[in-house]
């Protein structure tokens, strides 16, 4: 029989659900964890994929400290892999008592929504014994009310943190992590969405044609990829400069790159170097 719902989706109660009192206890917390896949996980692609999903998980997690609410449709877009297998993985990381899920409902019509996404502290994990569950979770047996008298505490510590870390995230906006760190630095100097810089990668990406469909190999190195993305987003800032008239961002950053790949492809010492 299906359990039913009783935490409401909103800012108090993702702040009631908040594991940690400052960033770096959190950041060690994760750090803590992906040693532990290392060590635990033998299957490499299984292993890479929660350490992503720990990632990313950590990046959305920096508003109420060790909480996300993001949907599975959007992880799984987000790690390029299927819906069915972010389940798994999901599963894996609760298992491994490193997450856990709180079943929300929107307030507006009281259905289900998002589950809340909570990274555990490290000091409720044990490598010998498991924990025991109990048969009453707080965190779901609860209203937003008694949950917030329940952590009041560590809230009050917390509380006097919350402005320099909301300080301190207030433009920061975390892109996934398959774009590189190098590009998404640069283009983060000029805009601050973290969809603009993930969307221009891909732009980069789908202009790196395939010239080989037996080896799917393409025209330009993962490197090179990079050089000439690096190379397209200067050229598209000197051109926003220079006032162009440009009606589709994205659609102008194509024809750059687009450029800047057709003179570099006949560039036999940049083929050659990299």
């Amino acid at each position: 029989m299906k359990k039913r719902i009783e935490v409401i989706a909103s800012v108090e109660s993702f702040n009631n659900l908040s594991t940690f009192t400052d960033l770096k206890e959190m950041n060690e917390t994760v750090r803590t964890y992906k040693d532990m896949l290392n060590k635990a996980i033998k299957r490499a692609d299984v292993r890479s994929r929660l350490m992503a999903l720990l990632e990313l998980l950590k990046r959305h997690s920096c508003k109420q400290l060790g909480v996300s609410y993001m949907n599975k449709n959007t992880i799984a877009a987000n790690l390029e892999v299927s819906y069915k297998t972010v389940q798994r993985l999901m599963k894996k990381l609760e298992d491994l008592k490193m997450i856990k899920q709180i079943p929300m409902k929107r307030s507006k019509d009281m259905l289900q929504t998002s589950n809340a996404i909570v990274i555990e502290p490290i000091e409720e994990m044990s490598d010998k014994t498991p924990i025991e569950k109990s048969k009453k979770c707080p965190a779901i047996k609860t209203t937003t009310l008694s949950l917030k008298q329940n952590i009041n505490n560590k809230r009050n510590r917390t509380c006097a943190l919350t402005p320099k870390v909301a300080n301190s995230f207030s433009k920061a906006n975390f892109v996934p992590h398959w774009v590189p760190e190098q590009f998404a630095d640069l283009v983060s100097c000029f805009y601050n969405e973290s969809s603009t810089i993930s969307e221009m990668w891909k732009v980069v990406k789908q202009c790196n044609r395939v010239i080989n469909y037996v080896t799917e190999e393409r025209a330009f190195t993962p490197q090179q990829e990079l050089t000439v993305g690096l190379k397209a987003v200067k050229e598209l800032v000197m051109k926003v400069k220079q006032e162009a008239k440009i009606d589709n961002l994205f659609g102008y950053f194509n024809g750059i790159v687009n450029n800047v790949m057709d003179k570099l492809y006949f560039d036999s010492e940049f083929i050659g170097d990299q």
